[in-house]
């Protein structure tokens, strides 16, 4: 095995719009697991930009490599020649538990017992700190702050019974958000929190089996989808083909409304209904909840821009495209003197004038979470011009902190939680602010509220955090 030599910081953009813990791709019986491994990882970048990992076997040798940075900063051909195997796991991440350094960069590998066993995790444990206090205190050594180490310190206790059984008594320790893809030397796992509320989907491609947290991914490398990984099963890739384990009992699906308002790319289908569609339906219900008197649509790209044109198609408006997003930024940049205010919200995008001037606009975006990076945008469309803003945005109002894998942990974060609906228009300069109903959102999902988590939005949580610290149950 070996690892990037040097660890550095992430430079990540101070931004609005919420960021997600990461997304997970593994690759069974194919000869080129790790360049599939690293294509998988390429369409899910957007799921993690500060980390990129892979791990790969040959059935007896296990190769890794894993650095900060995106996906095509770290891995080349050399690297990639060098994980070979016809099986491997892949991760990118962003952190929404342990910091962002080289030691908590996952698929996260250790040796036990003469077997290795590597680990990418997509969610967050609400359990995890009441579980490492427990493993430390009977001696387990850990190596990162992630919540995702637990999970290699509770299977590798209970590895004496089998694979199989180690892995079903994991699940029944964690309390939750996980979708989790592990290899060892011989075989792929793939599992899912009972409540199924990170997607984790299932494909082939030829004899190869795919495991990947959006169908995107399989489209790159020309895969085939099957289905997904069900809440609370185990499915084990080998020689023998795909096996599956009801491993829990789902009490109810709570799957994350945010994968579908935000974080899943549009052209994946997740929970059984395609992205694109779904925001262009939130759009549309939109105009039906507001008519707003004005002379064009437009959103904030690229976040509102499906929910725009839904609205646009449904108000009979025009959509305009009326800020333009340079594609061309990185994560770094040389910062210029104070004088140039707002640079980095500049640099990104920068407003039309000749099309906003005079204009009354509305502006179409998919969540308002703490409002800063709002408020800059809509100066600069006010600065070009623009006579009249009016803002809807294709979710309600974000009031709770979330503990399941999204980075507004805390309440304080959320201008929401803090101001109403018109506190919040006159803290981002607007004329006008509405957001979407919970009610129509969910008509927009197909009706089922009971599918989705909403915690977000109403502090229904699904799981218990209050008690989370408590007592788990691990036999043996």
């Amino acid at each position: 095995m070996w690892a990037a030599p040097l660890e550095r910081d992430s430079a990540m953009f101070n931004g609005e719009s919420p960021r997600e813990e990461c997304g997970v791709f593994a690759v069974y019986g194919h000869p080129e697991a790790a360049k599939l491994t690293y294509f998988g990882l390429y369409a899910l970048q957007h799921r993690g930009q500060e980390s990129a990992g892979i791990v790969a076997s040959d059935g007896k040798r296990v190769s890794e490599y894993k650095a900060m940075g995106l996906v095509p900063e770290v891995f080349n051909e050399e690297r990639l020649e060098r994980l070979k195997g016809h099986m491997a796991i892949g991760h990118v991440r962003y952190s929404t538990t342990g910091s962002s350094i080289l030691r908590n960069a996952q698929p996260f590998c250790v040796c036990h017992a003469g077997c290795t066993l590597a680990v990418a995790h997509n969610g967050n444990l609400v359990n995890a700190a009441a579980i490492r206090k427990d493993l430390e205190n009977k001696g387990s050594i850990f190596q990162t702050t992630m919540d995702s180490e637990v999970i290699v310190h509770l299977i590798a206790k209970s590895r004496g019974r089998g694979l199989e059984e180690a892995v079903v008594n994991t699940m029944n320790c964690l309390r939750g958000a996980y979708s989790v893809v592990m290899s060892t030397e011989r075989c792929i796992i793939g599992f899912r929190d009972p409540y199924g509320i990170r997607p984790l989907c299932i494909g082939k491609l030829g004899d190869a089996y795919i495991l990947a947290s959006e169908t995107c991914a399989f489209d790159l490398i020309q895969a085939q989808y099957i289905r997904y990984v069900e809440p609370g099963e185990m499915v084990i890739i080998d020689e023998n083909g795909l096996q599956s384990f009801k491993a829990m009992d789902s009490p109810r699906t709570a799957h994350c409304i945010f994968e579908f308002i935000y974080f899943a790319r549009p052209d994946s289908t997740i929970f059984g209904q395609n992205v694109y569609n779904f925001r262009k339906a939130l759009g549309a219900a939109l105009a039906r909840e507001v008519t707003v008197d004005a002379d064009f649509v437009m959103p904030f790209p690229d976040s509102g821009n499906y929910a725009a044109v839904g609205y646009a198609q449904a108000a009979g408006l025009p959509l305009e495209l009326a800020v333009i997003r340079n594609h061309y930024v990185g994560r770094t940049f040389i910062q210029p003197s104070q004088s140039m205010r707002d640079f980095g919200v500049r640099v990104k995008l920068n407003p039309v004038k000749d099309v906003l001037k005079g204009k009354r606009v509305v502006i179409i975006e998919d969540s308002i979470i703490r409002g800063t990076t709002s408020r800059t945008r809509i100066n600069a469309i006010r600065d070009a011009g623009a006579k009249e803003i009016t803002m809807l945005v294709s979710c309600p109002p974000t009031k709770f902190p979330c503990f399941y894998g999204i980075d507004f942990s805390t309440k304080g974060e959320l201008i929401a939680a803090k101001k109403s609906v018109e506190e919040i228009r006159e803290f981002l300069g607007l004329d006008g602010l509405h957001y979407l109903s919970v009610e129509s959102m969910i008509s927009a999902a197909g009706g089922d509220a009971n599918r989705f988590c909403l915690a977000c939005f109403n502090g229904d949580y699904p799981i218990p955090v209050e008690g989370a610290t408590g007592k788990y149950l691990l036999e043996g």
